[in-house]
């Protein structure tokens, strides 16, 4: 059967500067069926803004000492609009179609095909991938497809399906060659995340899907991380 870690957690009122006792309950399942489900839950006493997420980083192509590179990785986001960012990767308010760029993932392109594309401004600003994508969705909190990556050695494949609005694309830009365990060191790019969440900076852009949760309601997330192999 399923196996699941519960982790509960209460941020004091006006820690980190958020206003309101905020109680976060995320669960952990891992399913028969190669499923990491992550389910959210959180409550407030006063007023204030939220957005979990989960910074997982994801090598598909096996650890080592270095990791391999993960961009001969093929990747698909299920997104027609990303959100571009300034020189420092703050969202300018701009949601921009993928059409003729690098971000277009509609159809699977291999990471590094694009990633240093020396005429694309975006690429530049966030040192390669560093992008929230606005995730196509039938209605506002369906849990739905997001993303799919395939390492092409192994045919290890991960899919991403989430009830958020957005998904934060990162290619580990910055990563420097730091250890990890089993003697694992993790060099520049060797490694993918695909953060669900409502877009970055929220609380400044009037027109971005509100983050704003009062007493009373109750935030829920949902996340999935379904693995497989293809031949």
């Amino acid at each position: 059967g399923a196996q699941t870690l519960v982790l509960r957690y209460v941020s004091s009122y006006y820690e980190e500067g958020f206003p309101g006792e905020l109680t976060m309950t995320v669960r952990y399942t891992w399913t028969d069926e190669n499923e990491l489900v992550i389910d959210y839950r959180g409550t407030t006493n006063k007023k204030t803004v939220v957005n979990m997420t989960s910074h997982g980083f994801f090598s598909l192509q096996g650890l080592g000492n270095p990791t391999p590179t993960a961009m001969d990785t093929a990747c698909e986001i299920n997104a027609d609009f990303y959100i571009p960012i300034d020189e420092t990767c703050i969202p300018t308010g701009e949601v921009r179609k993928v059409e003729g760029t690098p971000f277009d993932f509609r159809t699977p392109h291999v990471v590094g095909e694009r990633i240093d594309d020396p005429k694309d401004e975006q690429i530049k600003n966030g040192a390669g991938y560093d992008h929230c994508f606005v995730l196509n969705k039938k209605e506002v909190g369906e849990l739905s497809f997001a993303a799919k990556i395939k390492e092409p050695v192994s045919g290890r494949t991960m899919e991403v399906y989430t009830t958020e609005p957005g998904m934060q694309f990162y290619s580990d830009n910055w990563a420097n060659g730091f250890p990890g365990y089993h003697g694992a060191t993790f060099g520049r790019r060797s490694a993918l995340c695909f953060e669900a969440q409502h877009f970055p900076d929220s609380p400044n852009k009037p027109h971005f899907p509100s983050v704003v949760l009062n007493p009373g309601e109750v935030y829920t997330q949902k996340t999935v991380y379904k693995f497989g192999v293809e031949a």
